[in-house]
């Protein structure tokens, strides 16, 4: 995953707005802190976005699967089976009982 705190800072010149730049000076904010969180942002979303085009038919043909022979593992699964008196355990209503004191 990408990870960019604690990385070192370099100086770079950025074009801005003047506009702009005079209401973020006069609202006090730190430009370096306020652009380089928006690009982390930024950068962060489009590695997503490049990766999910990237992945686009291996995560199809995965989903193709699930639905044709359901999920891998699914026969160990301990929630969402007959409890035997009727009810069915469900994760939301397992944390009830718990909360409840009830299991």
């Amino acid at each position: 995953m990408l990870n960019f705190d604690n990385a070192t800072k370099k100086a770079t010149n950025l074009s801005l707005n003047v506009k702009v730049l005079e209401a973020a000076r006069e609202m006090g904010m730190n430009l370096s802190q306020t652009v380089d969180t928006l690009l982390a942002d930024e950068v962060k979303r489009r590695y997503w976005e490049k990766w999910n085009a990237d992945n686009k038919e291996a995560i199809a043909a995965y989903n193709e699967r699930v639905a044709t022979y359901g999920l891998p593992l699914a026969k160990y699964r301990t929630w969402g089976k007959s409890l035997g008196d009727g009810r069915t355990t469900v994760l939301s209503d397992v944390h009830e009982e718990a909360k409840n004191g009830t299991i």
